[in-house]
């Protein structure tokens, strides 16, 4: 049977994706695809924070009050980012969100440091009251104006969830690409596995600084390339440190290879948020294969 390389490009999470997938023919093709990009449709609606009925509005609105019970999906994702808190000294933090509220990179101006001194009471997840237990679990965040994000996982669980999508409809050689975090389901047919560009942090929008190959598992890379404003010659990105309120500037872009897109995310934006020799040390201590890029241009690679 021969297959054949079929491509859907969609939007979603703010993002460029794509699915493409070896088939027999276009229609089976569309089916395996129609499931991942629902996938990754599903779990946009649950999390998005723009969205008045998702799950991550419906703890927001619970700050300074009682706890809320979610379910076993959302305790997963919850679970994960106490475990990313405690990896990264802090600095991973899903309650860091609340920063934008100071943060306008639209209106591209630097924020009072009174402002951001207000929001930083509302940042910890050491604060958070967390329980686990058989269906999901009990969260509360315990100040009124504390915030949970998902933003800094959600996509790579979404490209984890859409591979799966393809592999239960019936592919076998595909990848997920949502916004250049990519999760590859098996190599190409013949064996030969995929050559995944990785954006030039400095170059123009589709121009690449290097290739990996990864023929099974997930590259995912964190940057400060894709929000960000210039003050004084200076970069200002979104890439926030929670412990500071302030971005930080260490790092360009880091790039990870990962058996799984979160895994391969959250080791990038882990990275991005450390001094260079911690985060050098952090992704050696993975056995991972990266690139990182810092703020002079230089390369670091594994």
């Amino acid at each position: 049977m021969t297959l054949r390389l079929h491509d859907f490009p969609f939007q979603a999470m703010a993002s460029q994706c794509a699915v493409r997938v070896h088939a027999p023919d276009e229609a089976i093709a569309r089916t395996w695809s129609d499931a991942a990009i629902a996938e990754v449709r599903r779990i946009e609606a649950k999390y998005s924070r723009y969205r008045d009925d998702s799950v991550t509005t419906a703890i927001n609105r619970t700050a300074g009050g009682a706890a809320l019970h979610v379910d076993a999906e959302t305790a997963g994702l919850i679970a994960f980012g106490a475990t990313l808190y405690a990896q990264s000294g802090g600095r991973f933090d899903l309650t860091s969100g609340v920063l934008r509220r100071a943060w306008d990179f639209k209106a591209q101006r630097l924020p009072d440091q009174r402002d951001i001194d207000s929001l930083l009471p509302l940042i910890g997840w050491s604060q958070v009251e967390w329980e686990a237990d058989d269906d999901g679990g009990s969260l509360r965040l315990p100040r009124a104006g504390m915030q949970i994000d998902f933003g800094g996982i959600g996509k790579e669980y979404a490209a984890d969830r859409a591979a799966a999508a393809l592999l239960d409809a019936g592919a076998a050689h595909g990848l997920v690409n949502l916004g250049g975090d990519v999760r590859v389901l098996g190599p190409a047919p013949d064996g030969t596995p995929w050559r995944i560009a990785i954006q030039h942090p400095r170059g123009a929008p589709g121009t690449s600084v290097a290739r990996m190959d990864v023929e099974a598992g997930a590259l995912a890379t964190s940057g400060d390339y894709e929000r960000y404003f210039e003050v004084d010659g200076r970069r200002y990105s979104h890439l926030l440190d929670p412990l500071t309120g302030w971005p930080v500037d260490v790092w360009q872009s880091v790039s990870v290879v990962a058996p799984l897109a979160v895994a391969a995310g959250a080791c990038a934006s882990i990275a991005m948020l450390l001094s260079m020799e911690e985060a050098l040390g952090f992704l050696d201590a993975q056995g991972l294969r990266y690139l990182a890029i810092d703020a002079s241009g230089q390369h670091h690679s594994r």
